[in-house]
């Protein structure tokens, strides 16, 4: 299977080293040092006590690399604009493009939602440029549950967790999703098919839209966050905004707020992606993560009081150190 990586990060690296040791032809759509470091060292995988090493094609021009058979996007949200832009050599008539990302993405309401199917969402796609270039018939979905960081340009620490959920965006398991998951467990990936891949993005977001920002904001570590009564208390209440804008989707969340803080607080002082990239510089995945469900809830006619709460502090926040 023809598979390239655009995205050469740490979840993109971490699946990438192993869809190539389960036997793929691997390319990789790099630049800068990871581009330099993926030529002169490999692209690297620390894991369970062992560095494996890959040597896939890379370059910066999708066109050097030519149409694929699986195309896995793992890129933070803000970002895929520009791979929107040059993502067309990579795709031809029967190329799958797997979104590895967090948050809401923009093919999220395409052939599901009921009443609501179809819409586009302006807070992760505002040109529609996104859906242009990559059409829905394309797209499968998936949703990470491992954490990896990054060593350096092109190398990869793998701290915990190896599930990846795959689904179809219009429901149920196709073919192509079982081909791609054989394909990725032969590499060490722990696949769990989704009948309805949006829920299993819905519910990773109930506790990713409330720990981000807060932590970013902060500047805590999840168990901090946790650990004030305050701060949990008005994460609970986002919570349940976004609960509701689920259940009128036809994804609904049983678990109370407190049954995800216990999963979180399993976690320990676990330092959030976004804290991360704020620490570092990058821009913030805000939109995908918090914009949408105010975007979701305004389609559904869910007030969000207390979502636009945390998405005006998070956004002055981000815009005050030029993230956003």
């Amino acid at each position: 299977m023809k598979t390239c990586i655009y995205g050469a990060g740490a979840i993109g690296g971490w699946l990438g080293v192993r869809l190539a040791q389960a036997g793929a032809e691997l390319s990789v759509v790099a630049r800068g040092a990871t581009l330099q470091a993926i030529e002169q060292h490999g692209l690297r995988l620390d894991m369970e006590g062992a560095v494996h090493t890959v040597r896939p094609r890379a370059s910066q021009e999708p066109a050097t690399l030519g149409v694929q058979d699986l195309v896995i996007v793992a890129v933070k949200a803000p970002a895929m604009a520009q791979v929107a832009q040059a993502i067309a050599p990579l795709v031809g008539p029967d190329t799958v493009v797997l979104t590895a990302m967090n948050g809401v993405p923009w093919w999220f309401l395409q052939g599901f939602g009921g009443e609501y199917a179809g819409r586009p969402l302006a807070s992760v796609d505002p040109q529609g440029s996104i859906a242009a270039a990559i059409p829905a018939p394309h797209v499968v979905g998936g949703v990470v549950h491992a954490s990896c960081a990054m060593h350096g340009p092109g190398f990869v620490q793998h701290h915990f967790g190896k599930k990846l959920i795959l689904g179809e965006p219009a429901g149920g398991v196709s073919a192509r999703v079982q081909r791609i998951g054989a394909l990725l467990e032969q590499g060490g990936v722990e696949v769990q098919y989704s009948e309805q891949i949006q829920k299993d993005v819905w519910y990773k977001l109930w506790g990713n839209m409330t720990m981000n920002p807060l932590s970013a904001i902060t500047g805590a570590t999840s168990d901090r966050v946790l650990a004030d009564p305050l701060v949990r208390g008005f994460a609970s209440s986002v919570m349940l905004e976004a609960r509701e804008i689920g259940a009128r989707l036809g994804i609904p969340i049983a678990d109370a707020p407190e049954d995800r803080h216990k999963i979180t607080a399993k976690l320990g002082a676990f330092k959030t992606s976004m804290l991360q990239d704020v620490e570092a510089g990058r821009p913030v995945e805000l939109d995908a993560l918090v914009g949408a469900v105010r975007e979701l809830g305004s389609v559904t006619g869910v007030p969000t009081p207390q979502t636009d709460t945390l998405y005006g502090l998070a956004r002055l926040h981000a815009q005050m150190r030029s993230l956003y």
